[in-house]
């Protein structure tokens, strides 16, 4: 793992993209704050950029680089959380801003995937996640189901985690406004 993560990180730095396993799917990533890496991803998946897409954080001090206000219920469901949740806040900061959607919001998902937890420590920054597919088309199960466009449109492919075949799901998506409003966008 240490190959890759320091491959990873390099490229991220860089303005790349890279191919990698999250705590939930395999991912299309990039540096969370340099635009022109995320327009890159849109590129990718030929996804238009209103559709917005998931910054992962390794703990409460990333969390805080991104919003300056979460809401109390925020903090409970990432304490009862039994599976990976991802959750939609007001006001984002300090990301790129083609990440943002048109109602000032943004999608964000606390990880302790060994991988993604210690590649974001490296950085000391926030990472773009997307499922690693065409938009419009599955989203893939394993790294094997990823189709050949998406692996060679990134500038690194992650080895690790690659011969797992153990059907992650995608995370669950709790959009909680700054006025403690909670929806579920996705089960």
């Amino acid at each position: 793992m240490t190959e890759d993560l320091i491959k990873a990180e390099e490229i991220l730095k860089q303005g790349g993209i890279i191919l990698y396993p999250t705590d939930t799917i395999w991912g299309i990533g990039c540096d969370a704050s340099n635009p022109e890496a995320v327009a890159k991803v849109y590129a990718l998946k030929k996804r238009e950029e209103s559709k917005s897409m998931i910054v992962l954080v390794n703990g409460d001090r990333m969390l805080y680089q991104i919003f300056n206000e979460i809401p109390e219920p925020a903090w409970q469901i990432m304490d009862l959380s039994e599976r990976p949740t991802t959750l939609v806040l007001d006001k984002p900061k300090n990301v790129a801003p083609n990440l943002i959607a048109p109602d000032n919001t943004l999608a964000v998902r606390l990880v302790k995937e060994p991988f993604c937890f210690k590649l974001m420590e490296r950085m000391k920054k926030s990472i773009v996640s997307t499922s690693a597919n065409i938009s419009g088309m599955a989203s893939p199960t394993s790294f094997k189901d990823i189709s050949p466009e998406i692996i060679k449109g990134v500038d690194y492919v992650v080895k690790y985690r690659q011969e797992e075949t153990n059907n992650p799901k995608p995370s669950t998506i709790i959009q909680i406004s700054l006025d403690h409003k909670v929806k579920i966008i996705r089960k």
